[in-house]
């Protein structure tokens, strides 16, 4: 198990008083109501402004989003704010924070904080073929301002940061029970072996296997899961879906933001993927060489997502989260999905 936490986590800090003073340093003046948001990553509150005062006639009531603090330099915050501007800017329907007093970023006490409107809606439908046909759209939208430039402060989706890196932390970290960690360890071993042999390869062979292509990396979502898209009834104005939560935004492969809105049985992710991709290109070309990453992908993010909450153990919100980490049952589960994933890696990929 993880080393339960020794003193204070810098979220606890985080009283509404002190949410309130954070949002009257921006000048934003607000009414007593404050209500914490489900977040894990960082802290989000959301307040509802005074009538009359700074902002309230646009924007009755605003997200604050506290950032963790040590997990984002304040200039790869601003690449992210500047990354969602260039979207809406686009008309890409994504919801990024306010510029207030000239800045998308501020600090109060010690925290880096960003202020958003409230955007209503609930998690799509992830049957709906109507609905992800529509995703698939301003997903194309979206990849198509990522592919402008690339990043200049944000990693990238790949084999070092979402598998060696984490791997390597969590064995020299003590995080697993000792009578799993030799197999979990030799498990994570093959699969980022596979993984780097070719599977997640910057380039492809094609299938007369005469020519290599370059697998083109661009500016992602990273986290485009159900969770992280609010779906507003297409009758109503600006109806459909908004994207949200460009926290874990990098470069990487166009799939990445494709395979995580998958789910069930294989049958029903062909059937799924089918509608998204009707809908993307209809607005942008995919290379369907890059089915064939779907399995490494969601491999590496399995073991990245261990990583990511062992990291995080000491924030009382964790435990609580996830009572079942760090036990040997927890990491038995990960022995047999690995050796599950090894196999679906050297199956054929989903076509469509």
């Amino acid at each position: 198990m993880p080393r339960m936490p020794s003193s204070p986590h810098p979220f606890e800090t985080l009283t509404p008083d002190f949410v309130m003073d954070a949002l009257a340093s921006v000048g934003l003046v607000g009414d007593g109501r404050l209500m914490a948001l489900n977040s894990y990553e960082n802290r989000v509150y959301l307040a509802h402004l005074e009538p009359g005062t700074p902002l309230a006639d646009a924007h009755p009531a605003v997200v604050l989003k506290f950032y963790r603090p040590g997990r984002w330099s304040a200039v790869q915050i601003e690449e992210e704010h500047a990354f969602a501007h260039e979207l809406m800017a686009a008309e890409v329907p994504v919801v990024g924070p306010l510029v207030i007093g000239g800045r998308t970023l501020h600090e109060h006490g010690g925290f880096l904080f960003s202020v958003s409107p409230r955007r209503g809606g609930r998690m799509p439908e992830p049957g709906d073929m109507q609905t992800l046909e529509w995703i698939g759209r301003f997903l194309a939208r979206l990849h198509t301002v990522g592919a402008r430039r690339p990043f200049a402060q944000r990693p990238a989706v790949d084999v070092a940061h979402y598998g060696t890196e984490p791997r390597d932390w969590l064995l020299a970290s003590g995080a697993l029970p000792l009578e799993v960690e030799r197999e979990w360890a030799d498990l994570s071993q093959n699969a980022i072996d596979l993984i780097a042999s070719g599977a997640l390869s910057t380039t492809t062979r094609d299938q007369k296997d005469t020519e290599t292509h370059a697998i083109t990396t661009l500016r992602l979502h990273a986290d485009c899961h159900p969770g992280n898209i609010l779906w507003t009834p297409a009758d109503l104005p600006g109806g459909g879906p908004h994207f949200v939560d460009l926290d874990d935004c990098r470069s990487g492969p166009a799939v990445q933001d494709v395979w995580m809105l998958l789910g069930g049985e294989r049958a029903e992710r062909q059937r799924q993927l089918g509608a998204l991709l009707d809908g993307y290109e209809q607005m942008r070309e995919f290379d369907r060489r890059e089915l064939a990453l779907i399995e490494p992908l969601r491999t590496l993010r399995l073991i990245h997502y261990s990583a990511w909450v062992a990291r995080r153990w000491d924030d009382p919100a964790f435990p609580a989260g996830f009572p079942d980490f760090g036990t040997p049952d927890y990491w038995r589960g990960q022995v047999v999905t690995l050796r599950d994933q090894l196999e679906a890696m050297e199956e054929q990929p989903l076509v469509a």
